[in-house]
């Protein structure tokens, strides 16, 4: 797997799992983000260790993530994404998309697919739609929430 870093103004973008401030990440997931409400950190760390992570950092402080689920030949699933309140309005998002998609490791996916409640918008500026034949996809969600997942760990 290809580490890759881009910088832009005072932010940086990297794939370095090092890099990843593992607190940062998980503290937004678990407290802020409406996906992964009250997820246990060792949730977190293994999806970080079983996925292609992209950090935003401004200075040293980790603003921003983002992970690619795949296999780094057909297909790719885009997760927990998120830019800290402070740091959005800048054009954040959009270079992450950038970079996320030129990654060399992703060029020969076929499908790429993600979930979003609220930022529909973003996504339809780099391709993403609903999916053309919805009758042949499928999913099961577990009834299990992580708070209620917690409770028994």
């Amino acid at each position: 797997m290809l580490n890759i870093e881009k910088t832009r103004g005072e932010y940086r973008i990297s794939t370095d799992k090092n890099q990843l401030q593992v607190d940062v990440i998980y503290q937004y997931l678990s407290e802020e983000s409406y996906w992964a409400k009250d997820i246990p950190r060792s949730f977190v760390e293994r999806s970080i260790e079983n996925s292609l992570c992209f950090g935003i950092y401004h200075g040293k402080e980790q603003v921003g993530f983002a992970r690619v689920i795949t296999d780094f030949a057909t297909f790719g699933y885009l997760a927990d994404v998120f830019v800290a309140v402070p740091h959005r309005k800048k054009g954040l998002s959009k270079w992450l998309m950038e970079v996320i998609l030129e990654h060399p490791d992703l060029s020969s996916l076929r499908r790429f697919m993600l979930a979003t409640q609220d930022a529909h918008g973003l996504y339809k500026q780099f391709g993403f739609k609903g999916m053309e034949h919805p009758e042949r996809l499928m999913g099961k969600i577990m009834p299990v929430s992580y708070t209620e997942m917690k409770k028994s760990l």
